[in-house]
């Protein structure tokens, strides 16, 4: 049975070379690009999607939230599966589905389809995100190599941040919303065919069996709170089916735990990783860091279309000051974390991001400074952004062993996916408690700002300053 079982795995075992073509991993990157663009190119379209399917506020935070949901809970078993079934043949069928999936979402013409689709565009992603990181890393024999071109397909973060409200905004006034979706489409062909010419196949991992419990507690948690904080503001949080939602989240929560603490080595998340403060810190700082870049993406760009006129385009440029630092500054935080550790970068990153959100906040209403606050405000914010999250990664990658680096690295984009579907369900709630669009997004980003800067004392407190030589 070993015999045969050792056979099986040289079938499929990659051949790596030195010097793969770079036009493999452009066309790895490409897939990766696609994913963390669809996260934010929706946001400027969000007003043309109201009218255009006579949706409200918690119709808006489901078009933007569906994707997160699944794409949060599902990250970890997609990288079981691509450990299962091997990365290249995991990220082609990723591909598959966000290019169709992308494509049909074009044409949805209710509120119901098109957050169905989000939902099922979520799980695309999540196939495609670690399948991507196993493809790169076994078609690089060389260490070096391997390490430049990870560097290189992590620098996208940045890319797809920057490109997305302003690609959407230029989609959505000259196409229309629908062209958000329809964009995706060549995206991913170009990525299928570039990597089922030149991917050599990855080897199939012995892993253990697939966490279907703890899965599914992840789902029902994230799914039923995240109802719970979008419709309480609508049906009263005294509703049956918001108390009901509620209820639901905390019991999938135990059940999760539950599962994970009882599963072993087929544990999604073993528990045992959490004794670590280094990376529970991570965790709960990437969870906000992203609670306050997609509910403040989410929350501003309503407010610049809604209380200031703007067109989707011109909310896309007004983005810039945020989106910009994300595209070069990690590139010098990951040389400073190199020499300092992540924890003065991190903290000064939430501070940053603290500070610029509370900036903006007096001046939603028409005073003669909101221009200025706003860029100034946004402008911190994206340099706090590209502080924080570089050194998060690094800091998750040093504070557990390097047989669980992969789940840890899976962890920590969960529970960021987590801090967005969180970020604008929350915020959203906030927004949706004003009379005028201008009052709620003032209070919105008082909230948000106050979290992030909570974040800043749990990076200061939690993560390991410079590491040892």
């Amino acid at each position: 049975m070993s015999t045969q079982a050792e056979t099986r795995r040289a079938s499929v075992a990659p051949a790596p070379t030195d010097k793969p073509s770079r036009t493999l991993l452009a066309g790895l990157s490409l897939g990766y690009f696609m994913v963390l663009l669809d996260m934010t190119i929706v946001s400027v379209a969000l007003p043309a999607i109201s009218t255009s399917l006579h949706v409200g506020l918690s119709g808006l935070q489901w078009v933007t939230n569906g994707y997160t949901i699944t794409f949060a809970a599902l990250l970890l078993t997609a990288g079981w599966l691509s450990d299962r079934l091997g990365g290249r043949r995991v990220f082609l069928w990723g591909l598959a589905a966000f290019g169709v999936l992308s494509g049909v979402s074009a044409a949805a013409n209710t509120l119901g389809a098109l957050v169905a689709l989000r939902l099922a565009l979520g799980v695309a992603g999540a196939l495609l995100l670690p399948a991507s990181l196993a493809v790169i890393t076994n078609a690089y024999g060389n260490p070096a190599d391997r390490a430049r071109a990870v560097g290189n397909w992590a620098a996208i973060t940045g890319l797809a941040l920057a490109a997305g409200p302003l690609v959407g905004g230029a989609l959505t006034d000259t196409v229309g919303w629908r062209a958000i979706f329809l964009i995706n489409v060549p995206l991913a062909l170009v990525s299928f065919v570039i990597t089922m010419r030149l991917a050599p196949e990855t080897a199939i991992k012995e892993r253990g069996g697939l966490d279907v419990t703890g899965q599914v507690g992840a789902v029902v948690a994230l799914g039923a709170l995240s109802y719970a904080l979008i419709e309480g503001p609508a049906k009263g949080w005294g509703a049956g089916a918001v108390v009901a939602g509620l209820v639901l989240a905390a019991v999938a929560a135990a059940v999760f735990v539950a599962a994970e603490s009882r599963a072993g080595d087929a544990a999604m998340l073993p528990l045992r990783m959490f004794r670590s403060r280094g990376f529970s810190a991570a965790l709960a700082s990437g969870l906000l860091a992203n609670f306050g870049l997609s509910g403040l993406l989410f929350v501003l760009s309503l407010y610049f279309q809604e209380s200031r006129g703007y067109s989707s385009f011109s909310a896309g440029l007004a983005f810039l000051p945020l989106t910009l630092p994300t595209a070069f500054n990690p590139i010098y935080t990951g040389r400073l974390v190199g020499r300092i550790g992540p924890r003065r970068p991190a903290t000064t990153g939430f501070v940053l991001m603290g500070v610029g959100a509370l900036l903006q906040a007096p001046f939603t209403g028409d005073s003669a400074l909101a221009p200025t606050a706003t860029v100034a405000g946004l402008l911190a914010f994206g340099f706090g952004v590209s502080f924080a999250l570089p050194a998060l990664v690094a800091g998750t990658a040093s504070s557990v062993p390097p047989e669980l680096a992969g789940i840890g690295a899976g962890a920590l984009n969960s529970a960021r996916q987590v801090g967005a579907s969180l970020g604008v369900a929350v915020l959203g709630a906030v927004l949706n408690l004003s009379a005028t669009n201008a009052g709620g997004t003032r209070w919105a980003l008082v909230v948000g700002g106050l979290t992030l800067l909570a974040g800043a004392l749990i990076t200061v407190t939690g993560l390991r300053g410079r590491t040892a030589s």
